[in-house]
């Protein structure tokens, strides 16, 4: 048998180890190169996610500093443009991802912000043109109303008709400066201006038409069953709005078309329903109208257009201080009805024709007999009577006597003094002692001569020169 030399087993034993060894190394080094692989992956999928997370914040960065420029360019402008306009839409944001986010609420902070501060510098602004309106209003009304009493006593003075017509046209076109002025110093928290004592309504009604240009255009027609009169307070703020109200239903009609007031008397108070056949109103018209005469809200002058509509805005206020109610809406004519009503507590009251009688330029009512006035209750009926023309003329009654007023439920209007009953034999001579119950036109002329002649009487005993018997529309 051969033997095999050590020198040979010792190689062999040596190559099987390298090769364990080379084998180890190779597995070791196989493991190596897939972890490799593996971080290598990981590194780049990483490397991946940093580019696309990179580019993200690239694009929201993009994406805020294009909001922050909308915001700028677009949303504040339109946000100082909404506060003097409410219809006008401020935008949102661009990018609809960014709601409800942090970037979000930053951006709405800033616009509160804004628009708080844009509020209490327009308040300031206002407040300060509105102060200074109202001591300039009050001057140039105490100097138009001396001008007025000057032009009436030059009325007085001067009997040339010439003159005298030159004078009335300069007392009207005062007049229009006085009211146009006293509308702006309200609309700015001035007072009226004027202290009157309780007056008839259809009399302050005919004073309020006289104050305006298309005066002849109005048609008055008195429903009233009782002396009612307004009360001193409320007199002059119920003329101005009486006055707004049919400036706007002249202005908004054809020169030729008439405008139509009614006096309506009420369980609970009276009413001024003015009727014209012009343009009308729109919906959204007759709303902001709404609101200005509810009078809920302080007005800044900004929102009275350019030039400034101050009529409704001054009724408005005068509604809000003193009481009484008015309401527009569209007329059955086609064009709008406005309605003044005045509650009967605690602005109107009832007079006593005897002590205080009616002007005779107020309208005559329309009752279908004159009515006893012993009756302590006002007429709650709304049917209209019959013209009093139609009606023959009842006998004159004899001077009455009267008792204290009766007490009067809450909410009514003040009631009529009751006259005491007139025996039989008293009344039947005072019924053939006394004329007839004279018409208002003839009473008109009657009063008319009387003015005459005492007028003439002056001048020939060379005093205070005669004045004019025609009336003044402006009184």
């Amino acid at each position: 048998m051969t033997s095999i030399p050590e020198a040979l087993l010792w190689c062999l034993s040596t190559g099987t180890a390298a090769a364990v060894v080379l084998a180890a190394l190779s597995i070791r080094a196989g493991k190596q190169r897939a972890d490799l692989r593996r971080r290598l992956s990981a590194a780049e999928e990483q490397n991946s996610a940093t580019l696309h997370s990179n580019t993200e914040l690239t694009a929201r960065l993009r994406a805020t500093e294009a909001e922050i420029r909308h915001l700028a360019g677009t949303r504040l402008p339109d946000l100082t443009l909404a506060l003097a306009h409410p219809h006008v839409p401020v935008p949102g944001l661009l990018d609809a991802r960014f709601a409800a986010s942090e970037t979000d609420q930053a951006l709405n902070a800033v616009l509160e912000q804004v628009s708080d501060a844009i509020t209490k510098e327009r308040a300031r602004v206002d407040a300060a043109a509105q102060s200074t309106l109202r001591g300039a209003t009050t001057t140039i009304q105490a100097l138009l109303y001396q001008l007025q009493t000057s032009l009436q006593e030059m009325q007085h003075r001067y009997d040339d008709p010439n003159v005298a017509q030159d004078l009335l046209n300069a007392d009207f076109l005062n007049e229009q400066a006085l009211r146009r002025v006293q509308a702006t110093g309200v609309v700015c928290g001035a007072w009226p201006g004027l202290t009157r004592e309780d007056s008839y309504l259809a009399e302050l009604v005919v004073g309020a038409t006289s104050r305006l240009r298309g005066y002849e255009r109005v048609n008055v027609s008195n429903q009233l069953r009782d002396p009612i009169a307004v009360v001193a307070r409320a007199v002059e703020p119920i003329a101005i709005v009486v006055t707004e109200l049919l400036a706007n239903a002249l202005h908004h009609s054809h020169r030729e078309l008439p405008v139509t007031i009614t006096l309506q008397q009420g369980n609970r108070g009276a009413s001024v329903i003015v009727d014209d056949y012009g343009v009308g109103m729109h919906d959204d018209e007759i709303k902001a109208a709404m609101e200005l005469l509810a009078g809920d809200q302080d007005l800044l002058l900004t929102q009275l257009g350019d030039p400034p509509r101050s009529g409704f805005a001054a009724a408005g206020q005068l509604v809000r201080q003193y009481g009484f109610g008015v309401h527009v809406e569209p007329s059955p004519y086609g064009g709008v009805r406005a309605v003044v009503y005045i509650p009967g507590d605690p602005l109107l009251t009832v007079l006593d024709e005897s002590t205080q009688p009616m002007s005779v330029m107020a309208p005559m009512p329309h009752r279908a007999a004159v009515p006893d006035r012993s009756s302590s209750v006002l007429p709650t009926g709304s049917a209209t009577p019959p013209p009093a023309a139609a009606q023959p003329a009842p006998a004159a009654q004899p001077a009455p006597s009267y008792e204290a007023p009766a007490p009067q439920a809450e909410g009514e209007l003040p009631r009529r003094r009751r006259r005491k009953p007139v025996s039989e034999p008293d009344e039947s001579a005072a019924r053939t002692e006394s004329a007839p119950e004279r018409s208002p036109e003839e009473t008109g002329s009657r009063w008319a001569a009387l003015q005459r002649g005492t007028e003439s009487g002056r001048a020939a005993a060379q005093s205070e020169p005669p004045r004019s018997p025609e009336g003044n529309p402006q009184s």
